[in-house]
């Protein structure tokens, strides 16, 4: 099988990649100005090491291709899957998902459509991996991109390691829907409006961006008197770069530990989505006329937390593709509007 080099142009929904001795890996943040990102036992960077969103995009006639990979961990898969996920996507199709063993290091599409064809390969959403090769049976060449181009941020709801696949991922089911190009920074427990990660979407190429702000920070990283002023930071941040692009503000959806019962700062949920759609008035009336607020119960309201988690918090594979057709609906109708 023919192989490609693994240039730059063939990867997508990265912020940054990595390049050792036989292998590239992508992050999701900065690698290089990783000291800027500190957080308690490295879990920021721990989250933006693993490819949630991340994909490689090419050209080809092949009908099999091989990805391989450094052996990738040997921890146990999220929702009970025997294996870590790789999923071939043409167009809004999902052709073929591949479930690869812990420690497995290759991922093999078989009997793909004839023909030229523009293929995606979406990377497990759950862990980092460092990709050694790309082998088809003709060649893999990179494509020219002239897709809207979509940032969205958020936590373990936007990560979505409980999907079904990484092309099954909220943010990957609506920008394939949508035909847009993902940038997903979804970061596991992670989402405290970290001004650095607002200084790093400012910096990407966006027309359209959504900020889905608060579950994180209910865990009393923020009060009623910080998380406001937050949000206006980070939405200032992005604006000194993106200063008309469509930014959509989105509150937490259902979460029953903290809808009324305050956390240990004083603070709630429902409160968050009050303030949240304060900070949207107060920075529309200064004249910020391309942001919207969306209140994140539109998106997973309470009787769809009480069908499709087992923690109250995360939806189950099934939730999240509920998630995805309500958040299309709910805010990305508006947003591209």
């Amino acid at each position: 099988m023919p192989g490609s080099v693994l240039v730059d142009e063939l990867f997508q929904g990265h912020v940054e990649l990595q390049r050792g001795e036989g292998w590239v890996k992508p992050w999701r943040l900065p690698y290089s100005r990783r000291a800027l990102f500190p957080s308690p036992d490295e879990g920021l960077l721990t989250r933006a090491e693993t490819t949630s969103g991340v994909r490689l995009r090419f050209a080809t006639e092949s009908r099999q291709v091989r990805l391989s990979f450094q052996p990738l961990p040997t921890t146990e898969p999220a929702a009970g899957r025997a294996g870590f996920h790789f999923d071939l996507t043409i167009g809004a199709d999902l052709v073929q998902s591949v479930s690869v063993a812990p420690g497995g290091d290759e991922a093999l599409f078989a009997d793909l459509p004839a023909g030229d064809k523009i293929v995606e390969i979406w990377l497990s959403q759950e862990i980092p991996v460092a990709l050694t090769g790309l082998k088809g049976d003709a060649s893999c060449r990179p494509v020219a991109e002239d897709r809207p181009r979509w940032v969205t941020y958020g936590s373990s709801l936007t990560h979505c390691v409980r999907a079904h696949s990484p092309a099954r991922t909220w943010p990957a089911l609506v920008a394939r829907r949508r035909g847009l190009h993902l940038t997903s920074l979804g970061f596991g427990g992670q989402c405290h409006l970290d001004a650095m990660v607002g200084m790093i979407i400012a910096d990407l190429p966006a027309d359209y961006i959504t900020l889905k702000l608060g579950i994180n920070t209910i865990s009393g990283s923020l009060s009623a008197r910080s998380y406001p002023a937050a949000v206006v930071a980070l939405v200032q941040i992005i604006r000194q770069k993106h200063p008309d692009t469509p930014i959509a503000l989105v509150s937490a959806i259902g979460y029953p530990p903290r809808e009324t019962d305050p956390n240990p700062v004083g603070y709630t949920i429902g409160a968050q989505r009050r303030d949240m759609e304060d900070v949207h008035g107060r920075l529309q009336s200064l004249g910020d006329t391309n942001l919207i607020y969306v209140n994140g119960l539109e998106v997973f309201d309470l009787d769809l937390i009480a069908r499709y988690t087992e923690d109250q918090c995360h939806p189950d594979g099934d939730g999240i593709e509920i998630q995805a057709e309500n958040f299309d609906r709910a805010v990305m109708d508006r947003l591209l509007t």
